[in-house]
């Protein structure tokens, strides 16, 4: 009898482990490849090329959401493509998960942000079929990176233009911006202010949720549940906007409409010295808890 309950203890501890356990790892590592080993960088000189990374995530998305669409826009005679999947289109509320797949310069943009990219296609796998209580949009977007950030033009501004009509039905919104890079190693976190160091420590051991500190219900309630998870490990930073990097993100563009929003961050050059050079590679992330930190954003989202 003993040994039957322990058995049955063993099932059910492995089966709800497991359970959380939802994310490919061999898959994920093959998108970031296509992504980043292309003939050409995925920059806004390169429209070409960056048509070629929307085709491939629409026809990833294709495969699992109940809509894909491009949102195309122009600049200087050139246009420029958002990518939409939308899961669960029967309910009017949403929320919106959005990464930038474009990179800064000639270089490959393993973990900015390619990371957060195949974030978004490995949701798109997960949420195939899920019975969902609101609407979730996954977006893909363009010209993130300078010479457009902080303009009208980056793709995240022209799709928060688009929804504004709409801001009371959108639940809040979530930036995947750079979720693939950790150290264990002492000294290897960096923070905007050095006495931050005491309260989060010096290990770049972890993944970021970083919020305003006007966040609303559903950031609190999203980073509330992530942490609950206990899938990855995890801290809360919650800040005044005139921080710097609490805003250089996709997220910037809703919050100033209205919309409730936050980023999941490994805190970027806080952390990865390869940020915005030549050494950002695929060789240099941790598949492993990219995967967990995919993992825990889709467990809040289909609990949401």
């Amino acid at each position: 009898m003993r040994l039957l309950f322990f058995q049955l203890f063993l099932f059910v501890f492995f089966s709800q482990t497991y359970a959380q356990i939802e994310s490919d790892t061999n898959l994920i590592r093959e998108h970031l490849r296509i992504i980043t080993k292309r003939d050409k960088y995925r920059h806004f000189e390169n429209p070409d090329e960056l048509d070629s990374v929307a085709a491939y995530i629409f026809r990833d998305f294709s495969k699992y959401a109940d809509t894909v669409y491009y949102q195309p826009f122009k600049i200087n005679g050139v246009t420029y493509r958002n990518v939409i999947a939308s899961f669960g289109t029967e309910h009017k509320k949403r929320s919106i998960v959005g990464a930038h797949y474009d990179v800064c310069g000639n270089q490959e943009g393993a973990d900015d942000n390619a990371s957060g990219t195949v974030g978004l296609l490995e949701l798109g796998r997960l949420l195939q079929h899920k019975k969902l209580e609101n609407r979730i949009d996954l977006v893909a977007y363009t010209l993130e990176e300078p010479p457009f950030f902080r303009t009208d033009y980056m793709g995240s501004a022209v799709h928060a233009k688009s929804i504004e009509g709409i801001k009371d039905q959108i639940l809040g919104m979530v930036s995947l911006e750079m979720i693939a890079y950790f150290k264990d190693t002492k000294k290897s976190q960096d923070y905007p202010i050095g006495i931050l160091k005491l309260v989060y420590g010096g290990k770049g051991d972890y993944i970021t949720l970083v919020r305003k500190s006007t966040a609303g219900h559903f950031v609190k309630r999203f980073i509330k549940k992530f942490k609950a998870e206990r899938i990855i490990k995890a801290k809360k930073f919650s800040a005044p906007t005139s921080l710097p990097g609490i805003d250089f993100s996709d997220h910037l563009n809703y919050w100033k409409i209205g919309i409730d929003a936050l980023m999941i961050t490994d805190t970027a050059f806080y952390r990865n010295k390869n940020y915005h050079k030549t050494t950002d590679t695929l060789e240099t992330l941790d598949i492993d808890r990219m995967a967990k930190v995919i993992d825990a954003t889709f467990q809040v989202l289909i609990a949401h």
